[in-house]
């Protein structure tokens, strides 16, 4: 009986050696998670349901546990490396189906697709087109090609003119001529190929309070005179709305004509030197990619070199009732069981999931200096098992020994 007491001691010290020997070998793996042996003793029970033996039947492996604690985070230089900071898991869509891992370190595949070094897509949640994300998971595709211009519409203008302005000394308005007119608000505009055109807007004074406004692009007149009215108090009046509408200026580019309404309800008119305060116009050029930001909310966005931004999708993360129920499948990633639980989705930040954290990685959260003791406590208890076995042979071959 001694014998096969011992024998479970040594098989159970075996077994602690092979998981600390696993928690030791994956010390540098990104996103691993320690494991621990956990054990329970035999008791052989009687058909009457008593112990047959009070000194009980040795030990046994209950459990390998996994140990989910946060591992430290470990800043690189790739913006597609990513940490989630407190609860959740990327979810990862693979060959057999989708899995989860803390393992951030994702980069781009010759499709564009965000995958990890072993395999597998990063799932986000795909824009929805109003500014907000679908709550269906698909894979995170990083776009590399140019992004579209958009033509100019509106031009927001913040000026002041001059109240004791007079009428200019030289008629008929000539946008070469500066005594034609009092005062100017140049701006950068895009027909809807891109192409930068040289936009201004011109203010005539025409009476006390009164004035007319023209508009040039690239130095031809497109528009004008449209009236500007101010009240006693300097605001404007007219016209209604403070929005000046100019007519469609053809291009000869092949572009589409240049349709620009001036928004001028911010223009006054009080007794200061004339002066532009604010000019922003809503078109751009064409861009092409500069960078990709990745928020802590998860939110993955590409930026051009136009000054715009796209966002792609949202990191989709998952938890689980019991995460210690999920089933290890290698490359630091995991698969749903019914110990788990079914996964729970949801945005970085949002309920109970933490944070997330680009341009980091999650170390593994082996305490190697934890692990070397652990190692000699089980090679002391294996050491000892065996002491019990040579004591236990000792005894019986002097049984024999007595018999002979």
């Amino acid at each position: 009986m001694a014998f096969n007491i011992a024998l479970s001691g040594l098989n159970a010290a075996s077994a602690d050696l092979e998981v600390i020997s696993n928690n030791i070998a994956n010390v540098n793996t990104t996103g691993f998670k320690n494991s621990r042996a956990e054990f329970a003793d035999l008791f052989q029970i009687s058909r009457y349901g008593t112990a047959g033996s009070k000194t009980g039947s040795g030990v046994r492996l209950a459990d390998v546990a996994q140990q989910f604690a946060q591992g430290n985070l470990e800043y690189t230089s790739s913006g597609l490396n990513m940490a989630v900071v407190g609860e959740g898991f990327f979810t990862i869509r693979t060959d057999s189906g989708l899995a989860y891992t803390r393992a951030g370190n994702f980069q781009l595949d010759n499709a564009g697709n965000v995958v990890l070094p072993q395999g597998g897509n990063l799932q986000v949640y795909p824009p929805d087109g109003i500014g907000g994300f679908r709550q269906t998971l698909s894979n995170l595709q990083i776009t590399t090609s140019q992004g579209a211009p958009s033509a100019t519409t509106t031009a927001t203008l913040g000026v002041n003119l001059d109240a004791t302005s007079v009428p200019p000394v030289t008629t008929p308005f000539d946008p070469l001529d500066p005594t034609s007119f009092n005062h100017s608000s140049p701006f950068t505009s895009y027909d809807s190929l891109g192409v930068a055109h040289e936009t201004t807007v011109y203010y005539v004074n025409t009476a006390p309070g009164t004035w007319d406004a023209y508009m040039t692009v690239d130095g031809a007149a497109a528009g004008g005179p449209l009236p500007m009215t101010f009240d006693a108090s300097g605001a404007l009046t007219t016209p209604a709305g403070g929005q000046l509408a100019f007519p469609a200026f053809p291009l000869t580019n092949g572009a589409n004509p240049l349709t620009i309404t001036a928004d001028v309800s911010g223009v006054t008119q009080f007794g200061q030197a004339s002066a532009n305060s604010a000019l922003v116009q809503n078109g751009y050029a064409a861009g092409r990619v500069t960078t990709i930001d990745i928020d802590d909310s998860g939110i993955v966005s590409v930026r051009y070199s136009n000054g715009q931004s796209t966002a792609l999708g949202r990191v989709a993360l998952a938890d689980f009732a019991n995460a210690q129920g999920l089933q290890q499948i290698g490359n630091t990633m995991w698969a749903e069981t019914n110990g788990s639980g079914q996964p729970v989705y949801g945005g970085p930040g949002t309920g109970d999931f933490g944070q997330l954290q680009s341009g980091a990685l999650e170390s593994s959260n082996v305490d190697l200096t934890q692990e070397l003791v652990k190692m000699i406590k089980a090679q002391r208890n294996y050491q000892a098992n065996a002491q019990v076995i040579q004591a236990d042979n000792t005894l019986t071959q002097t049984i024999i020994n007595l018999r002979s």
